[in-house]
């Protein structure tokens, strides 16, 4: 299996890469997003053989079609030493949880961030640390996080040999719960670094860093946002999971509603679906941050400015700028990477927008690619965590909270739909209370959280700050 950018020359053959490559990279040089060449697919027959096993065993078969330069042995240990159920609390690792009327809610923040950042970052953690010691290299990774992020890698990357963390956060913009999971860690391998800004800066930042090659490659620099292809691959597994539980035989479809901001998650269930998972369709669900919503409604891909982000009660998905969805608008056309470095380079960096709506390329977004999409409010929030509460005994979290409400108006007759879970509802105790008038549970070993001493440093929203913050804590 080779990987190309999506910002490839159609005029000259595109530089494939493989799979470890990619993986220790990030971002292409070129400023695209690695894919690769085309998806394997899968039949009945696979399909019917990987519905009796396990998580792990799942995850092998999965990956083992994406990864072929890590020996077969040595994935299949990597996916058996990630997904147990003493790190992910049970046999099923991704159970469903049916919330009425063909509605399920797919756990997966039974992590040890309590966020579903930690399906793939746990294991994006032993991937860096098998490929390091292979090579006897060190990395650097530079992430941004709107919250859960920022937690699952540093948890994931905590203690593993030849790895550094360079974390940003937006200023403020955090849960208390989250701010602290981050800054409380006090490892010498972990950076934290708070960016005066929203999330679209600190990701503005990330990019900059990666497409300065000469210090890229110097200060070895590699990313776990879900621009890494290996996190993306890693979410689809999931995809696979829920709909074995869903349903009975391959012959039956079922659609997943995916709470989005930066497109990655559902960007993975756009990857089962052209594998050949039976997915009927794949609703984003978004905040009042919309941008996503207004593309699969209107065809205009808008990008917002930081003054014009809000800020929300689920502010993970306080996103404008949608890293991912280059990925999706890739395959919407047809694969051109010329086109589509236009759009995202070109048009978005003189007019902060692009527009398909006239191209006939958009209407294939819902009848060939599945996708619909629908919006949530602060209201609608406390509404669904409300009812859910009320009717099921389910707390969810508020960005759950958006899926639910979501999924509900786009439910079709005979097709199961499953909402993907987000975080645990402790992550946003304050919604919670507003809508239940009651603190969520806390799991143990978080308690007390919040008061533990804090360690990061605050930097202005500059590229040249982070490089030189970067060089200053590198031996």
């Amino acid at each position: 299996m080779h990987y190309l950018s999506t910002r490839a020359s159609t005029g000259n053959p595109p530089e494939r890469k493989r799979f470890c490559d990619i993986l220790l990279e990030g971002l292409a040089p070129d400023g695209g997003l690695y894919l690769p060449e085309h998806y394997p697919q899968v039949n009945d027959a696979m399909l019917a053989k990987w519905r009796s096993l396990s998580y792990a065993e799942l995850a092998f078969e999965v990956l083992s079609l994406y990864i072929d330069d890590i020996p077969a042995a040595d994935l299949k240990a990597i996916c058996l030493k990630t997904y147990t159920e003493d790190v992910f609390g049970s046999p099923e690792i991704v159970p469903l949880r049916p919330l009425g009327d063909g509605l399920h809610l797919q756990a997966l923040s039974n992590g040890p961030t309590l966020a579903f950042k930690d399906m793939a970052m746990q294991l994006l953690g032993n991937l860096f640390e098998y490929e390091l010691a292979r090579r006897g290299e060190a990395l650097n990774i530079l992430g941004a996080t709107s919250g859960d992020t920022g937690s699952a890698a540093e948890y994931a990357m905590r203690g593993k040999q030849g790895v550094r963390v360079f974390m940003l956060s937006p200023n403020g913009r955090m849960s208390p719960f989250q701010q602290a999971q981050m800054f409380s860690l006090q490892d010498e391998n972990i950076h934290n670094i708070v960016i005066d800004g929203v999330f679209d800066d600190c990701q503005d930042i990330v990019k900059a860093v990666s497409n300065d090659l000469a210090f890229k490659r110097r200060y070895r620099i590699g990313t776990v946002n879900s621009i890494n292809w290996a996190r993306l691959m890693a979410q689809v597994v999931y995809y696979f999971a829920g709909y074995f539980q869903a349903t009975r035989t391959s012959e039956e479809k079922v659609s997943f509603t995916v709470p989005s901001g930066n497109f990655g998650n559902v960007c993975a269930g756009h990857v089962a679906r052209m594998m050949g998972l039976p997915i009927d369709r794949l609703v984003v669900a978004t905040n009042e941050n919309d941008v996503l919503d207004e593309f699969f409604r209107t065809g205009v891909y808008r990008v917002r400015q930081s003054a014009d982000t809000h800020e929300t009660s689920s502010p993970s998905m306080d996103i404008s700028k949608a890293s991912n969805f280059e990925r999706f608008v890739f395959d919407l056309l047809g694969r051109d990477g010329g086109k589509t470095r236009a759009l995202f380079h070109d048009q978005i960096s003189s007019q902060g927008c692009f527009e398909l709506a006239s191209d006939p390329a958009f209407t294939m977004a819902a009848s060939r690619f599945g996708f619909a999409s629908g919006k949530s409010t602060h209201a609608d929030r406390l509404a669904t965590i409300r009812d859910t509460w009320a009717r099921f005994g389910a707390m969810v979290d508020t960005h759950t909270a958006d899926g639910v409400k979501v999924a509900r108006e786009q439910m079709q007759a005979g097709v199961p739909m499953i909402v993907l879970e987000t975080a645990l509802p402790i992550k946003f105790a304050a919604t919670i209370e507003e809508a239940l008038g009651r603190s969520p549970m806390r799991p143990a070993g978080f308690e007390g959280i919040e008061a533990l001493p804090k360690r990061f440093a605050r930097l202005p929203a500059d590229a040249a700050s982070i490089q030189r913050y970067i060089m200053q804590n590198v031996d």
